[in-house]
């Protein structure tokens, strides 16, 4: 290569760093300007939400003395009150906020605010990804300490994972949460309970209780598995029909959501969950005390 070519190859690339720094310079300035109307955008739904609910107040003692009249008045601003909260809710799905205390303890003070929908969405596929296949993972771990490995090593590694997964999970729902999911808070909270009791069977020392309940357990965490990898490809197409129809928000997860023209495609779920149950209680050990 002559000195020539490489001369007009440098200026070419120099040119495009001066566009670069430009299109840079532009995009710092657009973030700054973004961050403003963040802020602002911030206060003002505060500001209204502080409103609305002075006036639900009013309201609430207008109604005791008013004619049916100004009655039907009342319940039209409360119902229109009401839809402007859940605007409210999609609008702060958007904008920077602060965290719970529990993203606080894990994370500290981050924003994990997702900006554009497609990252939502992206975000929130992606979680259910995890959760199929550490579904599969689980099942077969289960199998393998159950049937080929019955040694105190693999059950801890098995345990010391489902204590992973659940609190990943707890970690993962409170940023979807944030973010604008509407995700039960039973549906959390029992993550809570099982990442403790997952603790607890990490932490339980080797001994004949622990053989007593090992089999019991381990055969539980298999069925569990099945169930959940068949209830997440059903509830995965009642949630695809009811986005197509427009009746569900994409960030909503695979628990959530139900009509009644999904009992047709339930059937097939309940045998395995009544043969689970029943299987569950003739398998109590004695150490049980039933």
């Amino acid at each position: 290569m002559s000195l020539q070519r490489c001369q007009a190859e440098w200026e070419e690339i120099d040119q495009e760093f001066q566009q670069l720094q430009e299109m840079h310079k532009t995009y710092r300035q657009k973030l700054d300007e973004l961050t403003h109307l963040q802020t602002i955008c911030s206060s003002s739904i505060s500001k209204q939400k502080k409103g609305l609910i002075d006036l639900e107040h009013s309201l609430h003692r207008c109604a005791k003395a008013s004619s049916p009249k100004e009655t039907d008045q009342i319940k039209d601003i409360q119902t229109q009150i009401k839809d402007k909260q859940n605007v409210f809710f999609d609008m702060e799905a958007y904008l920077p906020k602060k965290n719970g205390l529990y993203l606080n303890l894990v994370l500290g003070n981050v924003n994990v605010t997702l900006l554009s929908t497609q990252a939502k969405f992206a975000y929130k596929d992606e979680y259910e990804k995890f959760k199929l296949y550490m579904t599969i993972i689980l099942m077969f771990g289960a199998i393998t300490c159950w049937f080929l490995l019955n040694y105190r090593v693999t059950d801890e590694i098995f345990n010391f994972l489902l204590v992973w997964y659940y609190c990943t999970l707890t970690i993962r729902e409170s940023i979807l949460m944030s973010n604008g999911s509407r995700i039960k808070g039973w549906w959390v909270s029992h993550h809570y309970v099982s990442t403790f009791l997952s603790g607890v069977m990490l932490t339980w020392p080797e001994g004949e209780m622990y053989q007593m309940f090992r089999n019991q357990f381990l055969a539980f965490s298999v069925y569990q598995s099945f169930v959940q990898f068949l209830q997440y490809y059903y509830q995965s197409g009642c949630l695809y029909r009811l986005r197509a129809l427009g009746e569900r928000n994409h960030l909503d997860l695979t628990v959530e959501g139900f009509q009644s023209w999904m009992w047709r495609g339930l059937t097939f779920l309940l045998p395995f969950l009544f043969f689970g149950h029943v299987r569950t209680d003739t398998l109590l050990p004695p150490v049980c005390g039933l």
